[in-house]
């Protein structure tokens, strides 16, 4: 009998069928192929449209470069903001599956108008030469269109598809969860090997042959992602949805306001938690209790008018473990708050680093080089550190550090965010002498941009894997999509941020007349005053960073899950 129980997952999976999942025919690496051959054809797709964004904005659609830049931003904050709708429909009704599968169609009918609105004539904008079209404001309403529908479809993706492969790694199992923290290295590295072919052939396409088909190209990769995750649909664990957790969450909140006036005893076993070993909240184990933010305790607290019928009532009465819920992503905000700013940094890479190649010699030889695709370097970064990490560094940080991973999730994130200062630093000397040139009349090579994109590659490895794992980590259970789209949500907060800079930055530097730091012609511009400006910003964000984590709290998991 425990030779057959040990066959089956004991966190609670199941397979297609609904059957709790048998270990050696679902999961482990045998399934991740198809997650990974998806997230790589989907990346591919999405950065073949968005790396080169800009420019299209600019030279297709006659947008000024401010404008341009800001409207990129927006967009790329939107595809980092709709995760929210994606993991709140995974998390609460259709599980992480089938939401990844019905988004995924969406998206690929917004690639499809995206591709129409470049290439048939009469939606695509008019051209009188290669750099200047004008589009009318219908042609610039069906590009917009089909952009946010990309925006909603690959919101349903992002916040699914990295936890739903780490799912098929079973907590349970010391073996398996061993593999789960490579998963997130792997998985990031198929990531790059998409926004690599984009950075280098679609960005070239596009600014040499038609943006017709580059965006075609991305249009037909999104379409083989699903044929490629769905391929692998009977080797899947799936873990059950748990109910909406933002309704969780409202139900302790209401509750501890309700008993406002309760005192929390110190016997923290005089809180009400099901006497089952099971957790009342399916897909989830329950959570032990924890010190701190003990006004939420108050929900759990039985009050001699309170009896078991209240436990039916989760908004009088909640559990330790759905306090502990809310609790969790509590202490996460801290944290999460400090992947703004490096998000801010990461989305110049599409912004202003695009748009400062432009004014530097892009030839080599006869070949002219699209500024975008220099983006390849923070690419290959990438695909040259997650080996260089997963293999050399976390082993040598075991030796001294005993742990499995080498580095805590944390250090991993507060390394990141320490090298990206140097990007900005970077960036900033490189305007600097740029513009002094300038002024010679001579012309400085845009290979010289290559440090600052190798430089941010490097400091993803540790920052985005790292949240990646954390937030997957010290997630809840029935909360883990939520947690990830989350973390997304620093992206989204990142370029907001990039867009009210500019704003504010356009608006204070002109109110003199004068051109400011951030004209359409750089050169008569101070571009290295705004990267001295997100270099201090990175400053102070790695000294709160270090703050706040010396004093984070780790979840505790106890019991099974259900």
């Amino acid at each position: 009998m425990a030779e057959e129980e040990d066959i089956y997952t004991k966190d609670g999976t199941v397979d297609y069928l609904g059957n709790s999942a048998n270990k050696r025919k679902t999961g482990t690496w045998r399934a991740c192929p198809f997650i990974l051959g998806n997230e790589c054809c989907e990346r591919l797709a999405f950065y073949g449209m968005s790396t080169n964004l800009v420019r299209y904005f600019k030279y297709q659609l006659h947008q000024h470069s401010a404008t341009a830049s800001k409207n990129a931003a927006d967009w790329g904050g939107t595809c980092y903001i709709t995760p929210l709708i994606g993991a709140f429909v995974a998390d609460a009704y259709l599980g992480r599956f089938w939401t990844i599968f019905c988004f995924s169609i969406l998206y690929v009918i917004g690639m499809t108008l995206l591709t129409l609105s470049a290439s048939v004539p009469g939606i695509k904008p008019t051209c009188y030469t290669k750099d200047d079209c004008h589009a009318t404001h219908e042609q610039s309403a069906i590009c917009f269109v089909a952009l946010y529908l990309i925006a909603l479809g690959t919101g349903g993706i992002k916040p699914c598809v990295s936890s739903f492969g780490a799912d098929q790694f079973d907590d349970a199992d010391e073996v398996e969860k061993e593999h789960k923290s490579s998963f997130f290295n792997w998985f990031y590295f198929s990531i790059n090997i998409g926004a690599l072919i984009a950075a280098s052939l679609l960005v070239w396409i596009q600014d040499n042959v038609s943006w017709g088909l580059g965006f075609g190209i991305p249009a037909v990769a999104m379409a083989i992602a699903v044929v490629s995750f769905f391929s692998g649909t009977r080797l899947y664990r799936n873990q059950k949805p748990g109910g909406s957790p933002v309704t969780r969450m409202c139900q302790v909140i209401v509750a501890s306001i309700r008993k406002y006036h309760v005192d929390v005893a110190n016997d923290e076993t005089l809180l009400y938690e099901t006497p089952e070993a099971l957790s009342a909240i399916q897909g989830s184990r329950k959570l032990d209790h924890s010190n701190g933010l003990r006004f939420f305790d108050k929900a759990s607290v039985l009050e001699n008018s309170d009896n078991l019928k209240d436990s039916t009532n989760p908004w009088k009465l909640c559990t330790v473990t759905q306090v502990e819920e809310l609790k969790a992503i509590i202490r996460l905000l801290p944290i999460w708050a400090t992947g703004i700013i490096f998000a801010t940094v990461y989305g110049q890479m599409s912004n202003y680093f695009v748009l400062q190649g432009e004014t530097m010699n892009t030839h080599l030889g006869n070949f002219q080089i699209p500024p975008a695709s220099l983006s390849i370097f923070d690419t290959l970064s990438v695909i040259f550190w997650v080996p260089i990490y997963d293999r050399i560094i976390v082993p040598t940080a075991r030796k001294f550090t005993g742990r499995k991973n080498g580095l805590t999730q944390l250090q991993r994130m507060g390394t990141g965010l320490f090298i990206s200062i140097f990007s900005m630093l970077y960036a900033l000397t490189l305007e600097y002498y740029r513009l002094k040139m300038v002024q010679d009349g001579v012309s400085m090579s845009i290979f010289l941009q290559v440090p600052p994109y190798f430089i941010i590659g490097c400091a993803e490895v540790f920052i985005f894997i790292g949240q990646l794992e954390f937030f997957y980590e010290q997630a809840p259970d029935a909360m883990r999509s939520f947690c990830s789209a989350l973390s997304l949500l620093t992206v989204a907060l990142g370029q907001y941020l990039s867009s009210l800079l500019v704003t504010i930055v356009t608006k204070v530097t002109t109110l003199k007349g004068g051109p400011g730091w951030l004209p359409d012609d750089l050169n008569y511009g101070r571009l290295d005053h705004f990267f001295g400006l997100l270099a201090g910003l990175s400053v102070v964000n790695f000294v709160v960073f270090l703050m706040v984590s010396k004093f984070y709290i780790y979840k505790k998991s106890v019991g099974t899950l259900r």
